[in-house]
């Protein structure tokens, strides 16, 4: 393999690429046949809210009561470091390799075939089942005005999000900027909203400041487990939960394949992607626990709609009448968002699967604009699992069950990701070649690929530990925490005995097929003036 790169390839004195243009046929160097419809910004908005669905608007609430302000405050910091981690990692690669789907044909390339196969099949069931999850929650955050049949805004929604996935990428984009849009002025307006009321200056005129450090405490005692022990293991739970309200941040480098200019667009989200952690979680953790009390029993409620967000709970405390159906309405809007944009991350697995041969090339079919529409279809498919939560008993539990398995298969993707990056990392040092050379270096590697592989792999084994507690012990909560593990390693095995693959060694590593060739490459000049430099730095 190494010869036949080396006779594909040649390198002038500073090791940059200078052989031959590259086939730019389907299925090579993980192309497929979507079209480059994304614009910049239409990029940086998927960046900056893409996955943004009703947990950081309402999930933080049951976090938050486990945990007390400086245990949520915490777990929100250290999961935030190692997304950032992850996100820097993956960034480079999509930088360079804008492959369809990028996620499985990076572990099919870097790794081993095998794992390219489960993480397509892991990270596409998280994100199709997430579809369900979403219109479920949306039905439920319409309760909170009327009655009307929970089924009836399950449909609905299920129509719109395959209706704007059917379209040209670009409007899937213009509709992420608007939803986007709506959700980042929405928590603007929320952390204004509660500096104001820690001030005093809503109708109450009561100063919170850090009232709730003080009183209950910075930290809460995990299931009546007092002490450090206690506030270790609340800060565990809230730990794990914070994890799961990251998930989907990383999505924005599956745009890569569809972007008009990844070199330039991709390295920006994923600089950004500092100050969506910043702003949208850590700053909220910290608000958060200046505005109402962990022991607020509303909280723990259960309503899933703006009744247990934490936010709504300190509005309603502070007097502030209208706000509660503004805020209901922004999580209505998440929760649709985040539901569409899970059904275009799953689409985009599907077709991942047909340019490394995983699946037909069936799936791989788009129309005249670019849209796999075969593949959307298919993930659109797993929607109507929503209709689960609307039963009881065995129904409901089903439901919880593939939630659980959504989150873990996430987390796994994470860590998978991160080795991937290592691998490519190694590849470069074994075949000489210099990161200089690359569209774009991210900072802090490889040791931020470890961080972000390490950590992901923590959090995973620790997503089911109130399980293990003294007298916890619940066999059906033990597996719906766990079995994603199975799950992931089962394919990777079966997928090896059967095709015999081999894990890639660094030196013969693929490195070249995949990147932007002649005439795709956008050239960029720096702006030269104040009005441009400001423009470059929003969009």
């Amino acid at each position: 393999m190494a010869s036949e790169i080396e006779e594909k390839h040649a390198y002038n004195e500073s090791n940059e690429l200078s052989g031959p243009k590259h086939d730019l046929a389907i299925n090579v160097g993980g192309r497929g046949a979507t079209q480059r419809r994304l614009r910049n910004y239409q990029i940086q908005m998927i960046g900056l809210c893409g996955g943004i669905g009703t947990g950081l608007f309402v999930g933080t609430g049951a976090a938050y009561a486990k945990a007390g302000p400086a245990g949520l405050l915490l777990a929100f910091i250290i999961v935030g470091m190692v997304l950032w981690c992850v996100m820097q990692s993956i960034a480079e690669l999509a930088t360079l390799l804008p492959s369809a789907g990028s996620f499985p044909h990076w572990a099919t390339r870097f790794i081993d075939p095998s794992v390219g196969f489960s993480l397509a099949i892991s990270y596409g069931y998280c994100y199709t089942i997430a579809i369900a999850s979403e219109v479920s929650a949306a039905a439920v955050v319409v309760s909170y005005w009327t009655d009307l049949t929970p089924a009836v805004v399950i449909t609905v929604g299920l129509v719109l999000i395959l209706a704007f996935n059917l379209v040209n990428v670009r409007f899937y984009g213009d509709v992420e900027v608007v939803s986007g849009s709506i959700k980042v002025l929405c928590f603007l307006g929320l952390l204004i909203v509660a500096i104001i009321i820690t001030a005093g200056g809503a109708p109450n005129h009561q100063t919170t400041g850090f009232r709730y450090w003080h009183n209950p405490g910075a930290w809460t005692n995990y299931n009546g487990i007092t002490g450090s022990t206690g506030h270790f293991l609340g800060f565990l739970s809230s730990f794990v939960n914070a994890s799961f309200s990251f998930i989907g941040v990383e999505t924005v480098v599956i745009a890569a394949a569809e972007a008009v200019d990844p070199h330039e667009s991709i390295p920006k989200a994923a600089r950004r992607v500092t100050y969506r952690i910043a702003l949208f979680y850590v700053l909220g953790a910290l608000l958060i626990g200046m505005i109402v009390s962990p022991t607020n029993p509303d909280l723990v409620s259960g309503s899933g709609n703006a009744n247990s967000s934490p936010w709504v709970i300190a509005i309603k405390e502070a007097g502030i009448t209208a706000l509660p159906s503004i805020v209901n309405a922004c999580i209505l809007v998440s929760a649709w968002s985040a539901g569409n944009s899970y059904c275009w991350v799953g689409s985009r697995m599907i077709v991942a699967m047909t340019t490394d041969g995983y699946l037909p090339q069936v799936f791989g079919r788009v129309t005249k604009q670019g849209v796999p529409y075969v593949a959307v279809i298919t993930a659109w498919l797993f929607g109507p699992f929503a209709y689960l939560s609307l039963g009881s008993g065995g129904a409901a539990q089903a439901f919880s069950w593939l939630l659980n398995l959504s989150t873990v298969a996430g987390l796994i993707a994470w860590a998978t990701l991160s080795f991937c990056y290592i691998r490519f990392h190694a590849a470069l040092k074994a075949q000489g070649i210099s990161r200089d050379t690359l569209p774009w270096k991210s900072p802090f590697q490889p040791y931020a690929a470890w961080i972000g592989f390490v950590g992901s792999t923590i959090i995973v084994l620790i997503a089911g530990f109130p399980v293990f507690l003294k007298g916890n012990w619940d066999t059906s909560s033990f597996f719906a925490s766990y079995i994603g593990i199975p799950i992931f390693i089962v394919p990777i095995i079966v997928w090896k005995l059967v095709y015999r693959t081999k894990f890639a060694r660094a030196a013969t590593i693929d490195l070249y097929s995949g990147r932007l060739q002649e005439g795709e490459v956008i050239a960029h000049h720096k702006p030269d003036n104040w009005w441009q430099r400001i423009l470059d730095w929003v969009f």
